[in-house]
């Protein structure tokens, strides 16, 4: 089955999110390393959350210089966070993500 870019770009925002709000992975590196992805896609696709409504900050730690922090997810908007748990296999497989 072929799955539209539209949805792959869908689930691409909210896996990063769920990756982000579940503290598996807070930072570019460590969203790079969690799906394999160019850090130009990652960093696209953390900007791409306001789209959807999802505010996500990224949270420079205290007493750290540049872009020494993390990223936090601070409101879902419309989305809920629940289904992306209930769906997380299927959201991978489509995104062919280990």
């Amino acid at each position: 089955m072929h799955t539209s870019k539209t949805r792959t770009s869908f689930y691409r925002r909210l896996y990063l999110a769920w990756l982000i709000d579940s503290g598996q992975a807070t930072s570019v590196p460590a969203l790079m390393a969690a799906t394999g992805m160019p850090r130009r896609t990652a960093q696209d696709t953390l900007a791409a959350l306001e789209e959807l409504d999802i505010d996500c900050r990224f949270e420079q730690g205290e007493g750290e210089r540049n872009n020494a922090g993390h990223y936090l997810i601070h409101d879902w908007g419309p989305i809920d966070k629940r289904w992306i748990a209930a769906h997380l296999q299927q959201i991978k497989t489509t995104l062919g993500y280990p």
